[in-house]
Formats: C-alpha cells, sequence, structure tokens
C-alpha cells in the first residue's frame, strides 16, 4: 500500500548512486545507519555515566535504541486515533526510526562534556555541535573509506527528521556555544528546503531553531521522554540520586503541588524498588500525550512533513522538564560526573594540541601520531579551518575507551606495548 503521505520530494536523496530495491526508501535510510561503523561506536561512547564504569546504565547505543522505540510508538499511535491520518496517509515509522537511531551520531565520547570541550577548541574554525555533526556524518563522512561515495546519500525526509537546528553559525550575532549548523552546511539546508526561500521573519532570534519538520518533531520529544526519565532510573541505580541528594535539591527549588507528587511517587517506587517499571509506565503517559494539529507554513505545498505539527500535552512537558532538572543539577552537578568534564577536557586539549602541533603548525612532520587516513585527510585541506575540522572529527569519532587507550599511548610512558595499537 503507497503512503499518500509522503511524495517524490521527501524520497530524493542527497547525491546520488542509490538503487532502489525491496524496500521503501526510508527503510534504506535505516538499514544504513544500523550498519555503518559510525552507529556501532555508539555502543561505548557516554550518555551520563561514563562507558565502562557500571554495567546496567545506558549508553548512546541503548539510548538511541529506545529513543526509536518511543519514535516508532509515537507514530503508531497517532494513527490509531484516527483522522487525519489512515493506514495510507501516515507517518513512516521507518523513517522516525531512523531519524531517531541517527540523532546521536555526531556526539564525541564523554558525553557532553566532551561535546563542550570541542566547543571550546573550535571556536575560532566553525564550531562544534553534536547535531551539525550528525548532519556532517550523514552528508559527508559516514562511508568515507569508499573512494567514489560521500555520505550514505541519505533521503531528503531523513536529513530534514535529524535537523534540530537550522540556524548557520555565521547567522548569529555572537559565536553560539550550540545549536546550529556548520557554515558549508548551508548548502543542505538549502537542499532541504528544496530551494525554497526562507521567509525573512524565520531568521529572528531561534525562530528558524524552531521551525522542524512533524518528523524532527516526534523525535526530539521521543529523545526528551527517554533521558528525562531514565537519566532518572540510571542515577538511581547508580545510587547518585538518593533520598538525601533529592530532598536537599527539593529545598531549594520552587517546588509546587503537582512536583511534590512527582517527589512523593518517586520516593514510593525507590523504597519499593519499582523504580524501573514505574518509569516505564511514565514513557507510555508521554507517548499518549501526543496529538498532531494543522499548521500553514512556506512548505506545506511540498510535503505534508510542514502540513502537521506534533503537540504535546503540557503536563507531560512539564514532567519532563522537572526530572531533566533534576537530574541536570543533582547527576551531572556530582563529583562523579564532574570528574568526567575535567577527564574530557585534559584528554581532548592534550590530544588536540598534539594533533595541531604535528600536522598543521610545523610543516613537514617527523612522526605519524594519527591514522594513516586521517594524516592524508588534514594534508589535503588547504586551510587552517579545514585542517581544525579533519581534526575534530577524528577526535569526535573515538569512543570512550579508544580516546583514552590512545591518550594513554601518547603521554603514559608505561603504556603502548605492540598489543596495545588498536
Amino acid at each position: 500500500m503507497q503512503n499518500r503521505f509522503y511524495n517524490a520530494f521527501d524520497t530524493e536523496t542527497y547525491g546520488a548512486g542509490r538503487k532502489a530495491d525491496y524496500r521503501s526508501a526510508f527503510q534504506i535510510d535505516r538499514d544504513r545507519i544500523i550498519h555503518a561503523h559510525a552507529f556501532r561506536k555508539l555502543q561505548s561512547k557516554t550518555q551520563v555515566f561514563l562507558s565502562g564504569e557500571y554495567d546496567f546504565y545506558r549508553t548512546r547505543l541503548t539510548h538511541s535504541m529506545e529513543v526509536a522505540q518511543i519514535g516508532r510508538s509515537i507514530c503508531h499511535y497517532l494513527l490509531s486515533r484516527g483522522g487525519p491520518l489512515k493506514p495510507d496517509f501516515c507517518i513512516d515509522s521507518d523513517l522516525v526510526e531512523a531519524i531517531c537511531l541517527a540523532h546521536d551520531l555526531g556526539h564525541p565520547p564523554f558525553g557532553h562534556s566532551g561535546e563542550r570541550t570541542l566547543q571550546e577548541l573550535m571556536k575560532k574554525w566553525g564550531g562544534f555541535e553534536g547535531n551539525a555533526q550528525t548532519l556532517h556524518l550523514l552528508t559527508a563522512t559516514i562511508y568515507q573509506n569508499q573512494s567514489s561515495v560521500r555520505g550514505m546519500q541519505p533521503t531528503r525526509a531523513l536529513l530534514d527528521g535529524v535537523l534540530k537546528y537550522k540556524k548557520l553559525f555565521k547567522e548569529f550575532a555572537q559565536p553560539p556555544q550550540n545549536h546550529f549548523l556548520y557554515d558549508p552546511q548551508a548548502e543542505v539546508r538549502k537542499f532541504v528546503f528544496g530551494g525554497a526561500k526562507v521567509p525573512r521573519a524565520l531568521h529572528a532570534g531561534e525562530k528558524l531553531n524552531a521551525f522542524k519538520s512533524v518528523e524532527c518533531q516526534i523525535m526530539d520529544w521521543a529523545d526528551d521522554a527517554a533521558y528525562s526519565l531514565n537519566d532518572i532510573v540510571d542515577g538511581v541505580k547508580a545510587e547518585v540520586l538518593s533520598f538525601e541528594k533529592i530532598e536537599a535539591w527539593a529545598a531549594s527549588q520552587p517546588i509546587d503541588a503537582q512536583q511534590q507528587q512527582l517527589i512523593d511517587g518517586l520516593f514510593d517506587a525507590m523504597r519499593g524498588d519499582r523504580i524501573e517499571g514505574m518509569f516505564s509506565q511514565k514513557i507510555g503517559t508521554f507517548i499518549r500525550a501526543c496529538r498532531l494539529r494543522e499548521r500553514e507554513t512556506f512548505m506545506t505545498a511540498k510535503t505534508n512533513r510542514y502540513r502537521f505539527e506534533l503537540v504535546v500535552d503540557p503536563m507531560a512537558e512539564r514532567e519532563a522538564l522537572f526530572f531533566k532538572k533534576m537530574a541536570n543539577d543533582i547527576i551531572f552537578e556530582s563529583p562523579q560526573l564532574q570528574q568526567i568534564e575535567h577527564k574530557a577536557r585534559r584528554v581532548l586539549f592534550d590530544l588536540w594540541n598534539s594533533c595541531w602541533n604535528n600536522y598543521v603548525e610545523k610543516g613537514p612532520r617527523v612522526i605519524n601520531i594519527l591514522p594513516t587516513r586521517v594524516g592524508k585527510l588534514i594534508d589535503a585541506e588547504k586551510t587552517k579551518a579545514g585542517k581544525a575540522r579533519q581534526i575534530c572529527d577524528y577526535l569526535a569519532g573515538l569512543t570512550d575507551g579508544l580516546i583514552v587507550r590512545t591518550y594513554r599511548r601518547l603521554f603514559d610512558p608505561e603504556f603502548g606495548s605492540i598489543r596495545d595499537l588498536s
């Protein structure tokens, strides 16, 4: 059955060379992501706690899988509600799954600590942003080892789905810390909009960043639902979130009646060792909090992806925001996570300086400290900004374990046998 929600505009690919087969265009998108090296690396990248510290917490990979499940479920739930959706006119769950699986591909080792450090290192070279890096992977580097291939030739709908932010680095009055695209990605943004002129009003403030396809909105809410709840579960299991810490935090906050009920429910679940079950039920509640609403935008005539927008019940949004704030204030400000922040800065700054000194500043190098392929990519760049981007790509692509081993090989005199070379 053909899905009338999508047309040729949605399935057009960025780059030639993709052949049609028994799968839909969006199933091909999903399969190419799942089988990509960059996707497998997520199993060893930090979500909250440093990869390897505990054996039960979430990694970027398990988080992405959970977001994909929530995203698919939202699609099925919206269809079950009936009009305006029908079996032959509905949001494609394979597409949403692909978007959700891809949404964290660009995030570096050491989680948000690593992202903040790379943002600092790349500030004068066009910035670093996890979501922009995801787009960079999908369109340029994800299958870089194949000389005839650039990126994975994703569909327009997939690219638009991962574009949480659409404003370029240079379009901000001051260099932003996050929530931007790299300047060369203006070409991708133009493709996503099919050449349509973006209204001047959308360029004001954060309006362009808030302008998202319905699939992107579903991914964004699925992501919020997953990490706002699951970060709490992992924090309790790791004993970083305790009764005493939550009570002390709550005493410093303007807690209202609804929020006090959430704390009471959390305490009851902790006492009864029902934390995972309770928060799993909350995910179901967050899925059922979704509705669709029609809208009119400059893209409505081209695609149904901008004819509809996702509306989430405000009570569910407030609950997600409350748990995100609790996790940020207690978990992410904890000594355990601050130690990761310190480690990320030390490791990334030292590796960056070594790469910069050996491949950029000192002319012909005496030693090769990077893989041959990476060295050739840096050498091929004509500008310092281009070389910086290649070094950044390399560091962002490392897993938690590999970046630590690389650091130790370079700076630890007692580490570095032939068996440590991978």
